[in-house]
């Protein structure tokens, strides 16, 4: 029976090790096709529809556009701006999402108490609520901070309630019948249940963060991405609005798979990191 289940698990492993290499070998496949197919379908569109290059740049204009900003010291300082408000808010978002999340998920009574107030948080348009984040934080990088968490924090903190209450129970009675000290409880038993929660939050509220930091800069201030791309939609300059917003996309996906990289690493024993885990 022993050498049947080690050839079983030795079966398991060949089969998880093909579908990693089969996984990554499609993205790395598909990914620039559907680039390709993208950027043929906007060349196409701006043949055959006729749009004014105002409204619609065709690709090659705006990665002219795009290579122009890049000799342009503006676009680095911009950039640097927005990457910074974004890390910034985005770690006050984690700091106060896990926190408080571990103790809403502890006690129930309090969630309960304080969800309408931590959903008016979040139901009330970010617009809406720029003016007031203008007038106490004034129109420098604390009201992008600001935004950038205040957008960020609410789904890294539901993540965390989520990760506390999916803890075992039965579990938690094994640690109590074994008499496990409470570090020993948090150790083995909620920082491995309750991880790939709080990680999957805080890799979606990278994302929020810097939508946040981009809306402030949209909407109030004179640095950062945002505001560079309204100075070139007042100037007509489309070309170079396309390549702004094609910066903020990058930026976007770096912060993005420097996150969900460090979560695959930090739980290479869950389903969700993708790696190969042996039984």
């Amino acid at each position: 029976m022993a050498a049947v289940s080690e050839v079983a698990r030795a079966d398991l492993r060949r089969l998880r090790h093909r579908r990693l290499l089969e996984s990554r070998w499609i993205l790395w496949i598909t990914t620039p096709v559907l680039l390709l197919l993208l950027l043929g379908a906007w060349k196409l569109y701006t043949v055959v529809s006729g749009v004014s290059a105002l409204t619609v740049p065709p690709p090659e204009a705006v990665g002219r556009a795009l290579f122009e900003l890049m000799g342009r010291s503006m676009l680095y300082e911009a950039a640097y701006y927005t990457f910074y408000s974004t890390v910034m808010g985005f770690l006050i978002a984690v700091v106060v999402g896990v926190g408080l999340g571990i103790v809403l998920g502890k006690l129930h009574l309090l969630e309960k108490v304080s969800a309408p107030f931590l959903v008016a948080t979040q139901v009330v348009p970010k617009v809406a609520i720029v003016p007031l984040v203008l007038l106490w934080f004034g129109f420098g990088i604390a009201s992008k901070i600001f935004m950038a968490a205040v957008i960020s924090f609410f789904v890294v903190m539901q993540n965390t309630i989520l990760g506390i209450r999916s803890i075992d129970p039965g579990h938690r009675d094994l640690m109590k019948v074994i008499q496990a000290p409470w570090w020993k409880r948090v150790i083995s038993l909620d920082i491995p249940s309750s991880l790939p929660f709080v990680l999957t939050g805080i890799e979606l509220g990278v994302v929020f963060a810097i939508t946040g930091a981009i809306v402030g800069e949209f909407l109030g201030g004179d640095d950062g991405l945002g505001a560079l791309a309204v100075v070139m939609l007042a100037g007509l300059r489309t070309d170079q609005l396309f390549a702004t917003v094609i910066v903020m996309t990058l930026m976007g996906f770096v912060l993005y798979a420097v996150v969900s990289a460090i979560r695959r690493f930090a739980i290479p024993w869950h389903e969700s990191s993708g790696r190969v885990t042996s039984l």
